[in-house]
């Protein structure tokens, strides 16, 4: 897979660590910055990130901030971008499984680097169920399109 990956300053040491397992693991990472850890704005990352899921440049993302909170409200405001944080194992597979993530946000300062490595490989190897799930994801896509559509939600 082709994943791009993206942090703020705060993320920058488990973005570079990340990027390794990817690669390790075989796919291709797509680091997007920044380049180092001098002080950035989290949404100028999750936004090339997002939009390079969105328009299909890449297969899946990673986003890293200090919580993962503001990484995933940036990102999720992309069309088509179902940005997740998680925090676990389980939220990581789930995330997959039931919601089709294809961003996952990750906290630089609150997960130690071996949850972070267990987490990105389980989101990377989990697959979307599909079924009732998407119907689900179904109706949040074709909500987003009607308000992109309209420039505003429909009562």
């Amino acid at each position: 897979m082709k994943i791009a990956i993206g942090s703020d300053h705060r993320g920058f040491e488990v973005k570079r660590r990340i990027v390794t397992l990817l690669e390790r693991l075989g796919h291709e990472a797509m680091d997007m910055g920044p380049n180092s850890s001098d002080s950035v704005d989290y949404p100028d990352y999750a936004f090339q990130v997002a939009r390079a899921v969105s328009e299909h440049r890449v297969d899946r993302g990673i986003l890293i901030c200090g919580t993962s909170i503001g990484m995933c409200i940036a990102a999720n405001k992309v069309r088509g971008v179902r940005a997740a944080p998680c925090h676990d194992s389980i939220t990581a597979e789930m995330s997959r499984r039931h919601n089709d993530a294809n961003v996952l946000c990750l906290s630089a300062d609150l997960l130690g680097g071996e949850l972070v490595d267990r987490m990105v490989k389980i989101w990377l190897e989990t697959e979307f169920e599909g079924g009732r799930h998407a119907r689900r994801v179904d109706k949040v896509t074709r909500f987003e399109e009607e308000t992109q559509q309209t420039g505003q939600e429909k009562k």
